[in-house]
This record gives C-alpha cells, structure tokens and sequence, in this order.
C-alpha cells in the first residue's frame, strides 16, 4: 500500500524561493537606503573653504579651482552631477572636472560651495565620526598614485578622467558601510590585501564594492565611462584606465602601511607594460611630495605637429635635430615655430615653453 508524501513536501522549494526573495528584496532595501544616506556625505571643511577662497578671487584661476575641487571626494561627487545634470548636448557627458568647471563657471561653483556640507574631524558628527576624513586619505593617495602610473606609461587616453574615477573608486565602500552595520569590522575581518577584502564581500554579502560603487555612479547621472571604471577597478581582466586605478588603490594600501599581494601588483602592473623596475620606481616616489603637473584649462591653439615641435624645443633641441627627429625640413619646423609663436603671442622660444607648459599644453 503506498503513503501519499507529506503535504508539506512540494512546498519546500517554494518556500525556499519565497525566502531567498524576501533576502534580495531585504538586500535592495539596504543598498537603497544606503544610496540616499550618501546625498548628504559632507565635503571636509577645509576643502569646502579652499574652494571658496579661488572662486571668490578675480580674475579666477581655473587650474587653482580644479585643484581645490578634486582634493576631495564629496565636492567631485557634488560638482560632477551638478554638471551632469546641465540640460544640453553635454548632459551625462561629463567626465572630468575640468569639463564641469568649464562648463559650470564660478557662479554656480560660489553657490555650490556655500551650500556643501561640511565635515570637521575635531567637531565630528556621530553619523559620520571621522569616515569622511579616513575615506578622503585614501581616495587622494590612489589619485596621486594613478597619476604617477600614468607618467611612467607615458600618459593614459582621458588623465582628467582618471583625476576623477581614481579619486572616486571606493564609494561603493560608503555604501556597504550604511547598508551593513557589520562593515567593515565584521564582514572583512581577517582579510588583509585588497583582493582578499573584495572576496570576503562577495561570499558574506553577494557583492562587492565595485559593483555598488558603478551602480551609485550610474544613479548619479555620471556618464558611463566613470562608472565603468569604478565597476571594474578590481577585475581580473581590468584593462586600460581601470588597471591603472587598480594598480593605484593597491599602492595607496601600501603606502598608507596596509597590506598588499606583491605577485598580484606586479601582474596587474605588467598588463600596463611596466615591469618590476618601473614599478620600484613608482614605489620609491610615492611617500615623497612631487610638483603637480599643470592642468589643461582652456583649450589647446596649437595643432599636434606644432606642439611636437615644440615640445622638442624644450627639452633643448635645435632645428635640425627637432627635424630629424619628426622626419621633416628645417624650413618646415621653422614654419611651425613662428605659428607657434604667432598663436601664442610669444617673441622667442622660451617665452613660448613657458606659456605653453603654465597652461598645461606641454
């Protein structure tokens, strides 16, 4: 004689389903709230007053703007989706700062800076205690470390960019830490290097912060670009601008006395094409202070060819040799340099090299 099955049994999968349905639903909640709690993540104080001093200063220095605005990681949050925001052609393009605050100007900038939010770490908040301040030393370190990387590659396709996403590339972190009352200390206890920290996040939460941080980006209006690279700076196969902030976070991590993998920081760097010689040499410069480079604000007069030439010139090269080096005539460098001169408004040479490296051009 058979016995039916308990009625409970076909319910089983059922219930499982419904169950792992309630956990993702309680899991978009969290990031959710999350997302919102983030509006309101302030600027540091001194940050936010830098930046009023330059906009409030006539003539306004661009490059002096940019420098105060990508010192810190909320007023580049700010900045960046007010700009993206901007209806016209340019809305969800703008990837750099020194695109928004071309395209913002000190008005809006003033105003945008009068109403931040700010952070102080001897009058700290208990929504924020000092996170702000410990997130900022980090985002700058990796920004300073992509920028150094870059110089040893040669350059990267959008540096501006990269001003951008290096210094943004932990904000999912922010997330997980108001979505998860046991992140950090719980959930990454234990993990020492950055890649072990991204695996512990993925087994105890089912994501990363990577993949949160590309989704806030997006919800941000920036453009796609930004987020990629902030999806993608722990990927395996990063390539391109994400191994450069990649490699940038796991040199932060180092320089600040964390933890790193020396085999993995080798491995992304040789995808970059440095060896293991470029990358002492990154490795050794970091704690030092370094000259800022110039930035670009306005753009360039000069065609490819001529800032060849002159590039050339700078580092010292006569005509002849600036033309063997380019494969052209003497008469055609000479040519090039008074359209040189002409477009910059310079009577020689170095007058030429000075202007042209204070504007960023070379």
């Amino acid at each position: 004689m058979s016995h039916p099955a308990p009625a409970s049994a076909p319910a089983r999968p059922h219930r499982a389903a419904a169950v792992e349905r309630r956990h993702n639903e309680g899991h978009g909640r969290r990031l959710t709230a999350a997302f919102e709690a983030l509006e309101s993540f302030p600027a540091l104080a001194e940050s936010r007053d830098r930046l009023l001093r330059v906009v409030e200063h006539e003539p306004v220095a661009g490059g002096d703007v940019i420098a105060a605005i990508e010192s810190d990681v909320a007023l580049v949050i700010a900045v960046m989706r007010l700009a993206n925001a901007v209806k016209g052609p340019t809305r969800g393009r703008v990837a750099s700062i020194v695109q928004a605050v071309e395209l913002l100007g000190p008005s809006a900038l003033r105003t945008l800076a009068a109403r931040t939010v700010t952070f102080d770490f001897f009058e700290r908040s208990t929504q924020w205690d000092a996170t702000p301040e410990r997130f900022r030393l980090h985002a700058v370190a990796t920004q300073r470390a992509a920028d150094r990387i870059a110089q040893q590659i040669g350059g990267v396709e959008n540096r501006d960019r990269l001003m951008v996403t290096s210094l943004l590339h932990d904000i999912g972190k922010l997330v997980l830490l108001h979505a998860y009352s046991g992140y950090p200390s719980q959930i990454l206890n234990g993990a020492r290097t950055p890649g072990e920290r991204l695996q512990r996040e993925r087994r105890e939460l089912g994501v990363d912060h990577g993949l949160v941080g590309g989704v806030l980006a997006r919800r941000w209006g920036l453009p796609d670009g930004v987020a990629s690279v902030i999806e993608r700076h722990h990927a395996a196969d990063a390539i391109g601008e994400a191994a450069v902030v990649r490699l940038a976070d796991m040199l932060a991590h180092y320089v600040l006395g964390g933890v790193v993998a020396p085999a993995e920081m080798l491995g992304v760097a040789r995808t970059l094409g440095l060896g293991p010689s470029d990358l002492r040499t990154v490795m050794f410069d970091l704690p030092y202070p370094t000259v800022a480079r110039t930035r670009m604000t306005e753009p360039c007069p000069l065609s490819d060819r001529e800032q060849d030439v002159l590039r050339l010139l700078a580092e010292g090269k006569v005509y002849k040799q600036i033309a063997h080096a380019l494969g052209l005539s003497t008469s055609t460098v000479r040519t090039h340099l008074h359209n040189v001169y002409r477009k910059l408004g310079a009577h020689d040479r170095a007058r030429a090299v000075l202007i042209a490296t204070e504007r960023g051009w070379l």
